[in-house]
């Protein structure tokens, strides 16, 4: 195997990356990116990397949510306050129902790259170049905006600085109390044909939290400080080796742009300059795996990118859809028992489960202000997930496991802290006419707020 270095995926096939037009102003961009502060620390990522060492052991349990793709536009205090709301609150139902410790990570502060399945788009006639996410384009269908713009990279950079930055104000200066149920939003529990069971769980919490505080004479949130960590896909290849570096008293590389990064589907081909970047970094790694992934890919993988067998080093987040699980999780985890190494295992139960729907017309108004109405150009179909589909993944994904003698140690969700309408069911009963009221998203649809806590309560209830 060849010698690694942060350049050393140049010489590999490279998918998914942007075409600048202007290549003089591109290597300005990245000479000007690589002289930035970290985002991150390596004791942060090292710390973390321990933390899933011990979820793969069967120790802890790993949470890891946020936007699809976030926008430049949403880095505003009220929308990055309720990303971290939710998952707060999702991590301490994890926590009452598991009876293990959570491991919080969050998609954020760099998910501005998103892989397409098609390098254009046409719309009436005019083609122009897909929308890649705010850190390459723009989403507007126009050339110019269209157009893949260096100077987005450094932008991406201080908007990933700005939200590390207030999520780390928010936990320090105590808003882990929103842990408390009497700050959740729960009208949803009601509608639910198990609304005795979560109004248990939600009483449970509360007596729980209550006695903790009483004997220790202080607040749950002045207790301890909750972790938290960033994850993004390391998608553009050219920005991730731009804050990949070494640190004083520690050997090796870092990419210091994310605690957590991890290697798509499309781009996770043995040969892929992905997997090469990958191989090289001392960060904990993730890679998707869904129906297209053979055995055989996935036990070089392995050995590409988890020789040494470090524990926390590799996760396997599988990707498969409600009616593909069955099929293709088993020979991939007996594939993974044959190489004796330990991985990781984490459910996406999103990806696999996206299907197309005509476009709604829009109904009523947003419920917030911060929600956007759907844009006048997007055109259909437009996507959505059922809630059904999701948690019949997550339900496979458990009893495949447990009989296998394997551990499922977290799951890997897109999720939003807002009420929005974009993926269907749950215990309100989203249906495809409401999603034209609250649709946000320009990639792939979110579970809203309600959503959210119940696929907690769901994911508790199983895996405790």
């Amino acid at each position: 195997m060849m010698s690694w270095s942060p350049t050393s995926w140049q010489s590999k096939p490279a998918t998914q990356q942007p075409q600048y037009p202007d290549a003089a102003a591109r290597d300005r961009a990245l000479e000007q990116l690589s002289r930035l502060p970290p985002l991150v620390t390596s004791w942060e990522i090292e710390s973390l990397k321990a933390q899933l060492g011990e979820a793969a052991s069967g120790g802890r349990f790993l949470l890891q949510g946020g936007d699809c793709a976030e926008s430049f536009d949403d880095c505003e205090s009220t929308a990055i306050a309720n990303k971290l709301k939710i998952l707060l609150q999702m991590s301490l139902v994890l926590v009452h129902g598991t009876r293990k410790k959570v491991t919080r990570v969050g998609r954020f502060a760099g998910q501005y790259a998103k892989p397409r399945s098609n390098d254009s788009e046409t719309r009436n006639g005019t083609t122009l170049p897909a929308y890649r996410g705010d850190l390459i384009n723009r989403s507007e269908f126009t050339p110019q905006s269209r157009t893949p713009d260096p100077q987005l990279m450094l932008r991406g950079y201080e908007r990933s600085a700005l939200t590390i930055n207030f999520i780390r104000a928010l936990i320090d200066g105590g808003f882990a109390d929103l842990h408390h149920p009497e700050y959740w939003d729960l009208g949803f529990v009601k509608h639910s044909p198990r609304a005795a069971e979560y109004q248990a769980i939600v009483e449970s919490i509360a007596q729980s939290l209550a006695f903790m505080e009483t004997l220790a004479g202080v607040t749950v949130g002045q207790m301890q400080r909750v972790d938290f960590y960033t994850s993004h896909e390391a998608l553009h290849l050219a920005y991730e080796q731009a804050q990949t570096r070494t640190v004083p008293r520690r050997e090796g590389w870092y990419n210091l742009a994310t605690h957590f990064p991890w290697i798509g589907l499309r781009t996770s081909d043995i040969d892929d300059a992905h997997v090469e970047y990958a191989r090289g970094i001392r960060n904990p790694i993730a890679v998707k795996i869904g129906p297209s992934t053979t055995t055989e890919q996935l036990k070089k993988l392995i050995e590409i990118l988890h020789p040494d067998d470090e524990p926390g080093r590799l996760t396997l987040i599988h990707r498969f859809g409600a009616h593909e699980i069955a099929r293709c999780l088993p020979p991939l985890i007996e594939a993974v028992q044959r190489t004796t190494k330990t991985v990781l295992w984490v459910c996406d139960p999103m990806h696999g489960n996206t299907q197309a729907v005509k476009e709604p017309s829009t109904v009523g108004s947003p419920r917030s202000s911060n929600i956007r109405p759907p844009t006048a150009d997007r055109l259909p179909p437009m996507k959505t997930r059922k809630f059904e589909h999701i948690m019949a993944e997550l339900d496979q994904a458990f009893e495949i496991h447990r009989q296998a003698g394997t551990y499922l140690g977290g799951v890997h969700v897109e999720v939003t802290g807002e009420n929005v309408t974009e993926c269907t069911g749950g215990a309100r009963g989203v249906n495809e006419s409401d999603l034209g009221r609250a649709y946000r998203s320009q990639v792939d649809p979110r579970l809203n707020y309600e959503q959210s806590l119940e696929l907690a309560m769901l994911v508790a209830r199983r895996a405790g």
